[in-house]
C-alpha cells in the first residue's frame, strides 16, 4: 500500500524549491505562465522520483498540489480567500502559523487550511510591496492601507514580537440603521429617538467603548437619521462609514511615501475642514492630534461625531482630553476640558459580551450608557457626567434614568422638535419616537 506525504511537509518543501527556482531563474514571479509551467515541472519531478523510490513519498492529488502553489505564488496562497472577498469577515489575526477571524456574526473562526510562519511572511512582504512599504528587522511594526483602501494592515515582527502577528481589518460598506439596531436589541426606541433628535441640531456627540463593541455600527446609525441635505465631512484613515449625504465629503489619510513626505494625517484633514463650511464634521476615529483641532468644532458651529477607545463614557472623556493635550508643549488640561465641556453634548458608551459557548462564541454588543455634558461652573475642575439612559449589565433593559437634559441641549432639542409636536421629555419617557 502507497503511503502519501502529509500535505503540509510536501507542499512547504515544493514551495520552496519553486521560490529558489524562481530567484535562480531570475522569473518573474507575477507571469502566470512561466510559474505554472514551473510548478508542473517541480511537481512533476517530485512525483516522479517519489514513485520511483528515491525517498520522498508520493503526493495523493498532484494537480491539487499544483494549484495550491500556483495560488501561493500567483495569489496569496491560504490567505487568498480572505483578499478576495470570498470569505466575509470583520477582522483576520494571525499569530505565526495560527489563522483565525472574525466573521460577519462576530465569532472567533479557527481557518482550517495549513499555513507556515514563512508563508505568512512571504504574503505580508508581497501585501507591503503592492503599497510600496516593507518590514524587517529595522522596522518590525508597519500599519497600511491596502487592497486600494479597502482594508487596514498592521504588522508586528520579530525581533519586537515572538512570532509575527498581523491583522487585516477589511472595509465593510454597511449602512446600519436605529431600526436595525432596535431590531438587536442594542439600544431602545426612546434612547435611539434622543440620538436621532440630536442629529438635527448642531450637536456634539462621542461614542466610546473597546475594539468590537460596535462604534462604528452606532457611528453609521447617527449618520443614516441626519437629514440627507446637511453637509457632511467625514475624515478617517480607513473608510468605515456610510456617508450619502447630497454634499458630503469623504476624506482619508494617507501615509507618507518611501521618502519620508507626503503623509497627510487625520489632523490635517481636520485642521482644513473647519474651514470648508461643514455642518457635521465626523472622525472615525480619534487617537492623535486630531482630538486639538476639534476643540475648535465649536468655533465653527458645525456639530460633531467621533470615536473613542475607552472603558466607559467618563473615561472616554478623559481620553479625549489626554490625546488632544499630547498635541502640544503649551496645551493646558484645564483648558481643554473646559472645551469640551462646551463642545460635546452627549457621550454614548458601547459594550460587547464576552465570547462564549452560551453565545456560540458571538457577544451582544449593545449601548451601556448615555450620558449628557453640561458646561464646566464656575470653580470646577472636571467634567460633570449626568446619566440620561443606563444599562446595568449586558442583556439588563436600557432605562431612562429621569434626569432631564441640560438646558442648552434641552433648548436646542426644543426647538427642531416643535414642528413634528414633540417634546423633549416625550422622547425620554418614549411616548414618542422618532425611529
Amino acid at each position: 500500500m502507497t503511503v502519501f506525504a502529509a500535505p503540509t511537509d510536501a507542499y512547504e518543501k515544493l514551495r520552496f524549491d519553486v521560490l529558489d527556482e524562481l530567484r535562480v531563474r531570475g522569473l518573474d514571479s507575477a507571469d502566470a505562465a512561466s510559474v505554472s509551467e514551473l510548478i508542473r515541472s517541480i511537481v512533476g519531478r517530485y512525483q516522479t522520483e517519489a514513485v520511483s523510490g528515491f525517498g520522498a513519498t508520493p503526493l495523493h492529488d498532484p494537480g491539487s498540489m499544483i494549484e495550491r502553489l500556483v495560488r501561493s505564488i500567483l495569489d496569496y496562497g491560504p490567505l487568498t480567500p480572505f483578499l478576495d472577498g470570498s470569505i466575509d469577515y470583520e477582522e483576520l489575526i494571525i499569530h505565526g502559523d495560527e489563522v483565525s477571524y472574525i466573521d460577519d456574526r462576530g465569532r472567533l473562526v479557527a481557518h482550517a487550511d495549513p499555513v507556515s510562519e514563512h508563508e505568512v511572511t512571504h504574503v505580508v512582504s508581497k501585501l507591503l510591496a503592492s503599497v510600496g512599504a516593507s518590514i524587517d528587522e529595522s522596522r518590525p511594526m508597519v500599519q497600511v492601507q491596502i487592497l486600494d483602501g479597502q482594508a487596514r494592515l498592521g504588522v508586528v515582527a520579530p525581533p519586537v514580537a515572538e512570532r509575527i502577528d498581523v491583522t487585516i481589518r477589511r472595509y465593510r460598506a454597511k449602512r446600519e440603521t436605529f431600526a436595525e439596531l432596535i431590531g438587536w436589541d442594542a439600544i431602545t426606541p426612546a434612547a435611539a429617538s434622543l440620538l436621532a433628535a440630536a442629529m438635527l441640531t448642531p450637536t456634539g456627540v462621542i461614542v466610546t467603548g473597546q475594539p468590537g463593541s460596535g462604534k462604528t455600527t452606532l457611528l453609521n446609525a447617527l449618520l443614516r437619521s441626519a437629514p440627507p441635505s446637511l453637509r457632511v465631512i467625514a475624515c478617517e484613515d480607513t473608510p468605515e462609514l456610510s456617508v450619502g449625504h447630497l454634499s458630503a465629503a469623504r476624506w482619508r489619510t494617507r501615509p507618507a511615501g518611501p521618502d519620508g513626505t507626503g503623509a497627510v494625517t487625520l489632523r490635517d484633514l481636520v485642521r482644513i475642514s473647519l474651514g470648508m463650511r461643514p455642518e457635521l464634521l465626523v472622525l472615525g476615529e480619534v487617537r492623535g492630534g486630531e482630538a486639538f483641532e476639534l476643540t475648535r468644532a465649536g468655533n465653527a458651529g458645525c456639530g460633531m461625531l467621533s470615536t473613542i477607545h475607552a472603558n466607559g463614557a467618563r473615561q472616554g472623556l478623559g481620553a479625549l482630553v489626554s490625546t488632544a493635550v499630547m498635541a502640544g508643549p503649551n496645551v493646558q488640561p484645564s483648558q481643554v476640558r473646559s472645551v469640551f465641556a462646551s463642545v460635546v453634548d452627549l457621550v454614548v458608551h458601547t459594550a460587547k459580551e464576552p465570547a462564549s459557548a452560551a453565545t456560540g462564541g458571538a457577544g451582544r454588543r449593545q449601548i451601556m450608557e448615555i450620558v449628557a455634558i453640561p458646561p464646566l461652573q464656575g470653580a470646577d475642575d472636571d467634567f460633570t457626567v449626568e446619566p440620561i439612559f443606563t444599562r446595568d449589565d449586558i442583556g439588563r433593559p436600557l432605562q431612562w434614568t429621569g434626569t432631564p437634559l441640560p438646558h442648552e441641549l434641552d433648548r436646542r432639542l426644543s426647538r427642531v422638535l416643535a414642528p413634528l409636536d414633540i417634546a423633549v421629555s416625550d422622547l425620554l419617557e418614549g411616548t414618542r419616537t422618532l425611529v
